[in-house]
């Protein structure tokens, strides 16, 4: 009964054996293309200039085309210089007008190369899809150059007439912009990030901009996405984390140029109450070399703003015991006449022990004037239209994990014990563990912005908080976020995070095929594309574990982690030949790339070829196309047997 009544509605659709007919060849001649080029970035905590970079060059998928279409007939010179052209057309073309370089030559051989190139790249496309993707000044043109003409017996003399005329009336200019950015395009089929990408750069605004106008796109939210999410759900504990966290990488302008958040109510509170404290703990991480009063007063709002994150953390811990941060309440055990803390029954000195706002009897509440403020800036966050465009956008299109075409993609770890099995952890009331962990936890995200009930939405607030910094996030997988200590303890015994068992466990293929099994995936193609853990290769450390079933893509484009990793990180392209990984050499600057034609790709390692080309009939969306060919040829055998009527005229 069911099926015939779907039969019925794809009737509606396709009211002939004619139309059924027709939708049935297109979708199988969409089935035996080429698998189009997703591309995996991780960890790019808000450094713009080099995530940019990295998108415009497809994790060295631009340049290998460029390398297929003109093998040896372009020299290594010359092919750098088309790719950075297609990083950067604009650019690069202000700066060969500036050269002397004979431009309407110029203009003539790069149309040609640029035409070829493209006719390549959208060859794996059906006619449709590139009709979708043109820019629409110049749709008509483009659609004319890049496709095959069998029927006109002197193509070049079309083509060239074509070229002469744009020319001729001074557009060549804006056209190669089109076609470089077109290639771009056309090169990357789908983008994958893998979270974090936000805090210690700074400028991820522009980056949640850059993927807002990206054509395709999945977002797996790291545990610093969580964190402004939560800040921007008015979650006390995440806003005051996102301020220290600008205010130490020295990127308050994110606040209050990127999002227009005002930081008056705290300046004005610091200026009050620490005015003679030098906050020397709290130092600015800047590139500013000298000391000036503004810094100095940043320093002052740093430790003012730690203070109320230990006090509302504090708070949060002790109403949620569940959430195992007890080890986070640390300000009932300071002795304020001695300036000193007991840890794990151990006595160390503080390293500052001036707490104007900490009334001994009650430590974890805030003063009036905190209040004053935290309500101040929540308001100032939740009424910020930027920022909750930006989450909006993350919740349409992120999720804590995502399988893709037969790859489990997720930031952090899956929670586990030392024995390998799954970590059960506690959320409110109910202990769960592997895909269903991740599924609540997704449901308490979802519930702190759209929930009816004030009751699940402060939940589903309290969850972001979780997600940030507790010992059973999925997204943080550590026993203690050490942030107090860091900064007030001088022992680093006492600054240890130990990791998860997961982290320990990943060099056994039977950890990531337990896991992959746990999310519905089997089979030796089946892959965990991790994020979040940077992959130190000046140890020999390799990204590639359990015998090639994980894949740790951290891209490195965190500065901070440079020195530490030896390398600026990984991407991954998965293409119809196989997947590779992408190693990068740390981005310097935008004028750089395009003044030296310097690319950061350093070398490529192959995680598997296939020795058949992969279609789109082996993609998730191919299965779909192909349950929909299969529905549809049941259409038509309704139609003959006379079960359905036909509806054309």
């Amino acid at each position: 009964m069911e099926q015939n009544k779907y039969l019925e509605y794809l009737a509606e659709l396709y009211p002939t054996i004619e139309k059924a007919s027709t939708e049935i060849i297109n979708l199988q001649s969409i089935i035996n293309l080429p698998k189009g080029t997703e591309h995996f970035l991780s960890d790019i905590h808000g450094e713009y200039e080099a995530f940019s970079h990295v998108l415009r060059n497809g994790s060295g998928a631009v340049r290998k085309k460029i390398d297929d279409v003109f093998g040896h007939t372009l020299g290594t010179a010359e092919k750098r210089s088309v790719a950075t052209l297609i990083y950067y057309p604009r650019e690069k073309l202000e700066q060969l007008r500036q050269s002397g370089e004979d431009m309407q030559n110029w203009y003539r051989v790069t149309l040609y190369r640029l035409i070829e190139l493209c006719r390549v790249v959208s060859s794996k496309y059906t006619r449709s899809k590139v009709r979708k993707a043109l820019p629409p000044d110049y749709a008509y043109v483009i659609e004319e150059l890049i496709t095959e003409k069998p029927e006109l017996s002197d193509k070049e003399a079309y083509y060239e007439a074509i070229i002469q005329t744009i020319l001729d009336i001074g557009r060549a200019e804006p056209f190669i912009i089109a076609m470089a950015e077109l290639i771009q395009r056309l090169v990357v089929d789908h983008l994958h990030i893998i979270g974090d990408i936000f805090d210690r750069g700074p400028l991820p605004h522009q980056i949640m901009d850059c993927l807002m106008d990206y054509h395709s796109l999945d977002i797996q939210w790291g545990n610093h996405d969580v964190l402004w999410m939560g800040a921007a759900a008015g979650q006390q504990a995440c806003i005051a984390t996102v301020i220290r966290l600008c205010l130490r990488y020295g990127n308050l302008d994110i606040l209050e140029d990127g999002y227009g958040i005002n930081m008056l109510p705290l300046v004005t509170f610091t200026l009050e109450t620490y005015v003679d404290d030098e906050a020397r703990q709290f130092g600015i991480k800047t590139q500013q070399e000298k000391a000036d009063i503004s810094l100095a007063l940043q320093q002052r709002m740093h430790k003012a703003i730690s203070v109320i994150q230990f006090k509302i953390e504090g708070q949060l811990a002790g109403e949620n015991p569940e959430f195992g941060m007890n080890g986070r309440c640390l300000l009932d055990q300071i002795d304020y006449e001695t300036n000193q803390i007991r840890i794990d029954g151990k006595q160390y000195e503080l390293l500052d022990g001036r707490f104007p706002t900490i009334d001994p009897a009650e430590p974890y509440a805030l003063s009036e004037q905190e209040k004053n403020v935290m309500e101040r800036l929540t308001r100032a966050f939740k009424n910020c239209e930027k920022l909750q465009k930006h989450v909006k956008f993350l919740l349409k299109k992120g999720s804590l994990y995502k399988v893709y075409n037969g790859n489990l993609l997720y930031h952090g770890c899956v929670p586990m014990n030392e024995d390998g099995s799954f970590m059960e952890v506690p959320v409110y009331g109910q202990t769960y563990h592997g895909k269903a962990l991740y599924d609540v936890l997704e449901q308490y995200v979802r519930k702190a912005f759209f929930s009816m009930e004030e009751e699940e939405k402060e939940r589903g607030r309290n969850i972001l908080w979780f997600l940030w910094s507790a010992p059973g996030s999925p997204l943080y997988g550590r026993s203690k976020m050490a942030t107090f200590e860091r900064y007030l303890i001088a022992e680093k015994e006492t600054h240890q995070e130990v990791k998860n068992a997961y982290y320990q466990l990943l060099e056994k293929k039977e950890t990531a095929e337990k896991i992959l099994k746990e999310f519905g995936l089997e089979g030796e193609e089946a892959r965990i594309i991790n994020g979040h853990v940077p992959v130190h290769q000046k140890e020999g450390e390799s990204p590639v574990k359990c015998e090639g079933k994980l894949l740790i893509i951290d891209g490195g484009f965190s500065r901070a982690y440079h020195r530490e990793t030896g390398i600026a990180g990984y991407t991954l392209i998965y293409n119809s030949y196989g997947m590779s990984l992408a190693a990068h050499e740390p981005f310097e600057t935008t004028e750089i790339a395009i003044q030296e034609e310097k690319d950061i790709v350093s070398h490529q390692i192959a995680v598997n070829y296939s020795h058949k080309r992969q279609t789109v009939g082996d993609t998730d969306n191919g299965k779909q196309l192909l349950k929909k060919i299969g529905e549809l040829k049941e259409l038509i055998g309704a139609y003959r047997s006379g079960t359905i009527k036909e509806r054309g005229n």
